[in-house]
């Protein structure tokens, strides 16, 4: 679909209100513990800060895992999931990787079984984009309006702007869960660790404290004194196995 950005469409984007709903976006996201929360955040946010747009939903596609949906109201998320079918505007967004507008769905004549949901729920309009978020994950933002005719060229400009946001932000949540989960696999394996983790034992007995408070006293050792971490561990576990002098 082509869309023409020409002229007074342009001016009806709202500048500053554009500008508003991608720094709450930005927000909301960036304190997302995982991606989950973050999709959450993102079509709550979308749905309240979007003029004219009476619901949000994410159609997300994980490699190896079954696709999800996440709604800004629970009763819509059936509308895409793909136990009822695959046939849906989000769908085609993902397939075609291009924006999909119906504004009218009384006048529509794709997806034939999921309009008839739709309106069962009250959704008469829809625009979905796809949304690149890294290689594993891929899916489409959905904004549903509960008139015909309400989403205008403003949406589809709006929806442009979301997709590409949200997937730089999603893609950021996605990374930081994986270097969490690195780090916390890390420091499993530093604890089994031979000498670490006899140094981690003397200084939990030193100090009352507990495993990973171990360990990070005793990185924060080998920072101060520029040393690899194996070589601390060593020096201590030499200095409190060494017999004292009598």
């Amino acid at each position: 679909m082509n869309l023409d950005t020409r002229g007074p469409a342009i001016d009806t984007l709202g500048v500053l209100e554009t500008a508003a709903l991608l720094r709450e976006l930005t927000a909301g996201l960036i304190s997302a513990t995982d991606f989950d929360e973050a999709l959450n955040q993102l079509v709550r946010i979308a749905r309240d800060a979007v003029p004219g747009v009476a619901w949000c939903g994410f159609t997300a596609l994980r490699a190896g895992e079954p696709a999800g949906v996440t709604a800004s109201d629970p009763r819509l998320a059936e509308l895409d999931d793909l136990r009822h079918g695959s046939d849906s505007p989000a769908m085609s967004a993902i397939q075609r990787r291009e924006m999909v507008i119906a504004e009218d769905l009384k006048q529509e004549t794709r997806w034939p079984a999921w309009i008839g949901r739709a309106r069962g729920l009250g959704v008469h309009g829809v625009i979905s984009a796809p949304v690149d978020v890294d290689e594993q994950v891929i899916g489409a933002i959905n904004l549903y309006a509960d008139s015909a005719a309400a989403l205008t060229t403003r949406h589809q400009l709006t929806a442009m702007l979301l997709a590409e946001h949200a997937g730089l932000l999603l893609a950021a949540v996605r990374d930081r869960a994986r270097e969490a989960a690195q780090a916390g696999q890390l420091d499993s394996a530093l604890l089994e660790e031979g000498v670490i983790g006899q140094a981690i034992g003397v200084i939990m007995t030193q100090r009352g404290c507990p495993a990973p408070e171990a360990l990070d006293v005793l990185r924060s050792a080998a920072s101060s004194l520029d040393i690899p971490l194996r070589e601390v561990a060593e020096r201590l576990v030499i200095t409190v196995s060494r017999p004292r002098e009598s």
